[in-house]
Formats: C-alpha cells, structure tokens, sequence
C-alpha cells in the first residue's frame, strides 16, 4: 500500500518537476539603479507574467546620480526605489556596493558579476554594449563580456559552482553609432506591457523626475501629479522601433511588426552561447510559433 501510495504520489510530482526544470532564468545587469529597467523591463514583465524567473542587478549604489542628495543619504533612497521597482516589474532586483561613477573593469567586479550570473543559474544575460557616454555603462559591458565564458570555468571563483553550461548574452539596445551601430538579433514587442513598463521605471522617482530634468534643464517642466508623471515618462521614453529593430521584429512576428508601437531589441553577444532560432524561440517563448 505504502509503495503503491509512493508511486501515485511521484506520478503527481513529476509535471511539477518538469515544469520547475521548463523555467527560463534571466538575469539583466546594468551600471545603476533603473538601468536594468529601462533596457529590458517590457521583455522582463512578459518573463515573470508567464512564470519565468528575473532578477535585475546594479553594480553600482547609484550614490551620485542627484544635484541635491549624494553619499549614503542617495544610495538609501535609490535602493528604496529600486526595491518598490522590483515588485512593480515582478522580478528580484538587487544592488551591488560600489560607488557610483567610480566602477572599473577589475579583477575583483568580474569575480562579482561571475558570482552573480551564477548563483541565478541564468539561462540569459542582459547587459549594455561597452560603448556609451557613460563610464558605468561602458565598464558594465566589459565586465559581463569578461564574465561570458568565464561562468563555466570552476576554477575561477570557486566557491560558487560554476554552471554547466554557457548562457546566451545579449547587449541591450542603443543608439550609439560608434564604433558600431547596435544590430538587433532578437526583438520583443512590449505593447502589452507598456505602460506597466513605464509605470515601473516611474518607481525611480529621484531620476526620472529630478536628477535626468536637472540635466537637461527641464525640472521646472515636471508635473506634480502621478498621471503626469507617467504620462512625460511615456513620451520621453516611447521605445518606438528605429528601422532596424522593425525588420527584426518582421522575422520573428511576421505581419504584426508592422503595427507594433514599442519593442525592446537584443544583439547576441559573440562569447556566449550562440543559439539557433529554434533555441531563440524556446529562450523567448512570447515570441510566436512558427
């Protein structure tokens, strides 16, 4: 009887084991607080609505970012934002203790960005290309590229067991033309998601609201009250398909590119895996069937 009991109750278990091994593990890293949100958010709400796992990770504390707040009074209240972030998108977010405009390539950060990558057994990395305006972004990339391949090495930062197998890394979109334009493999229509999308990033209310308007010289122009709020954040950051990003989505959308309003667009990384359409299909599983 017991053996019998034992049987019904493995038959039982068995979907549930497959579909846990069937989850996709993403993990997106940028250089500060809301990066992560901007370059990938709309592909990350689709991942964690079908119930893939997220995580979002900052390599530096964002201490600086702010005309009227710095040190450890900024870091707290980015850290805060970033949290209420997380549970807007649905994904895990988590902070690393560097110093924002002081992070560097070192031995030291790669051990850290390994570790990372690791510990969520990333089935994909997300991450900016090495070539941006700003030096965080810029050494951001380096440190994923030098982190690809690496992960599956066990002798290096052994005390985190290195995974089986390569992830597929992806460079997030920009615009930078030099010393190469951006080339998307992979695009995702986030029209769905598009104002949950916003409606995340909104959660960092000290960059978006004060510190990018004080930028520019526009803080006077920014609306007190949410909808407004929400409402400048959409038209400033549309993420409107550039031509290229449009016929990439064509491959993988066919005809429903064509009236697609939002995308984010992803260029696979030459370190990392480097997957077939099919495998691009299964890693991607909003995108449609063929």
């Amino acid at each position: 009887m017991k053996k019998a009991l034992f049987i019904v109750c493995m038959l039982f278990a068995i979907p549930q084991l497959f579909a846990q091994e069937d989850k996709i593990k993403v993990i997106v890293i940028g250089a500060h607080p809301d990066d992560c949100d901007a370059d990938a958010g709309g592909t990350a709400i689709l991942f964690a609505s079908m119930g893939h796992k997220v995580k979002f990770v900052s390599l530096t504390n964002g201490d600086a970012g702010h005309y009227a707040m710095g040190g450890d009074t900024l870091a707290k209240v980015r850290k805060e934002e970033a949290m209420e972030a997380g549970r807007r998108f649905g994904v895990s977010y988590t902070i690393l203790d560097n110093p924002d405009g002081k992070l560097l390539p070192s031995l030291e950060n790669r051990l850290d960005v390994i570790r990372e990558i690791r510990k969520w057994e990333a089935d994909i990395v997300i991450a900016p290309r090495p070539n941006d305006y700003h030096p965080d972004h810029r050494y951001t990339g380096i440190l994923v590229q030098d982190a690809a391949y690496m992960v599956i090495v066990p002798n290096i930062a052994p005390d985190t067991p290195a995974l089986k197998k390569n992830p597929v890394f992806l460079y997030s979109e920009d615009g930078f033309q030099k010393p190469s334009p951006f080339q998307p493999d992979i695009a995702v229509i986030i029209d769905e998601v598009f104002e949950k999308k916003i409606y995340g990033m909104a959660a960092h209310e000290s960059q978006f609201f004060d510190w990018l308007p004080w930028t520019s010289g526009n803080l006077d122009k920014v609306p007190k009250d949410e909808k407004g709020r929400l409402e400048m954040l959409a038209n400033w950051r549309n993420f409107s398909p550039d031509e290229a990003t449009r016929e990439c989505l064509k491959k993988w959308y066919g005809d429903k590119a064509l009236s697609a309003k939002h995308a984010e667009g992803f260029e696979i990384c030459e370190y990392g895996k480097q997957p077939s359409d099919a495998e691009i299909r299964r890693l991607f599983p909003m995108l449609p069937s063929e």
